[in-house]
């Protein structure tokens, strides 16, 4: 018997008017629906006047390991499984990652229903770069271990991304701003496709001084990337030349250093070529 299909499909972040047609397809189709919160999927059904067909079962971060492997049994049998979330794409700071590695290692195929993503909308809505950027979730909730981690992206040149309960925005906010310092842009957008959408955009303290008075709703932060420091290609060539003496090649140590700095690579290799053979 050929295997089934595991079929993570995103849910509506706010509208239910957002939904995938395909969504529907899946949810009066498939073999098994395992949902977040299966509450909330009776009411997103309500609101595409859908029926699932299949069994309906839970599947949220407190039962997912266990899940999993039962859910791979009903693959291998041959059945289509599908995974929904409350909001957005399963897997993506929701339940769905050790499935799909479960899945994967069973050699089952894995697809997916595209959808709405507050990821993507928070960015385009910013006004921030959206040439190159990175999610980083949920910042962790310890006070110290937020601050560690923030501190290792401080230097991060690409927009941040990043998710927050409402009652823990304020103090994210005031943490990154020290952290990526008070004057770096961002916005906070909030309760995305929903009535009371709000998208506040502004430097970073004074977002965290916005929140300190309480913030409600779904919220995603976009955070600008780091400026580079301010540098010329002359600082650079002691370090440039101590790399290459160590046997690294010009060619990729002034790539390197180009991407770090913002300075041309060109330039770089050419005023450390002087003292070296090309390379």
């Amino acid at each position: 018997m050929a295997a089934g299909t595991l079929v993570l499909a995103a849910t509506p972040i706010g509208d239910p008017r957002d939904a995938a047609p395909r969504l529907a397809a899946e949810l009066a189709t498939a073999d098994v629906v395992a949902a977040e919160d299966t509450r909330r999927l009776r009411r997103l059904c309500h609101d595409l006047d859908v029926t699932p067909a299949g069994q309906v079962l839970s599947f949220h971060e407190h039962n997912e390991a266990a899940r999993s492997t039962d859910l791979v049994e009903r693959l291998l049998a041959g059945d289509r499984v599908l995974v929904v979330t409350d909001a957005g794409m399963p897997s993506v700071s929701d339940p769905g990652y050790r499935l799909v590695i479960a899945a994967v290692a069973a050699d089952i195929r894995v697809t997916c229903v595209p959808g709405p993503s507050a990821v993507l909308m928070a960015l385009a809505v910013s006004g921030l770069p959206v040439d190159r950027f990175c999610f980083e979730g949920f910042p962790p909730r310890k006070p110290g271990e937020r601050a560690r981690v923030l501190a290792g992206l401080a230097d991060e040149r690409r927009t941040l991304i990043f998710f927050e309960a409402p009652h823990r925005i304020g103090d994210t906010l005031a943490a990154m701003a020290l952290a990526f310092g008070a004057e770096r842009p961002a916005a906070v957008c909030r309760e995305l496709t929903k009535t009371y959408e709000e998208v506040r955009r502004g430097r970073l303290a004074d977002l965290a001084a916005w929140a300190a008075a309480g913030v409600k709703g779904e919220i995603t932060v976009v955070v600008g990337g780091a400026t580079p420091a301010a540098t010329d290609v002359a600082s650079q060539l002691t370090g440039i030349r101590d790399r290459v003496a160590a046997g690294e090649r010009l060619k990729d140590v002034a790539a390197d250093v180009a991407a770090r700095t913002g300075l041309s690579k060109k330039a770089l290799y050419d005023a450390a070529l002087p003292r070296h053979t090309a390379q």
